[in-house]
């Protein structure tokens, strides 16, 4: 296994762990329990998780190439954008206080993410376009 495809697996395996598999399975009593904002309608919330869910299935594709020795510069360039920006909003929000009247758990959960999407952004710039897989 090369780095490229340990950053797909951790994202993969990050975001359906995390964040997918709650958003789309868990009733929304649960997600306030953990210390979610409480929301009337949790379709949004839903239909999140399953946007994040069709991610993965991108970055699947990338874990292919790369478990080949092959670049995968779509779902490289996706997943820069996509945790990058992430990232980038985790931080704001995190460091604005918006997440103060959060519980616990999920504030621990907000300030992980921020650091594993930094993580994985690093870590496709570096594998993915710094230092591509030679063609084979």
């Amino acid at each position: 296994m090369n780095a490229l495809s340990i950053v797909f697996v951790f994202k993969i395996a990050a975001t359906v762990l995390v964040w997918c598999a709650p958003l789309i399975l868990f009733p929304a009593d649960w997600l306030a329990a953990a210390g979610f904002p409480a929301v009337a309608e949790p379709m949004f919330v839903r239909m999140l998780g399953w946007a994040y869910l069709a991610l993965c299935v991108g970055y699947a594709f990338g874990l292919r190439e790369a478990l080949r020795g092959r670049q995968a510069p779509a779902a490289i360039w996706t997943g820069i954008v996509s945790n990058g920006g992430a990232c980038v909003y985790l931080l704001y929000f995190g460091v604005t206080g918006a997440w103060v009247e959060w519980g616990g758990f999920i504030r621990f959960v907000a300030w992980s993410s921020m650091l594993a999407t930094l993580l994985i952004t690093a870590g496709l710039i570096e594998y993915g376009v710094r230092r591509p897989m030679p063609p084979r």
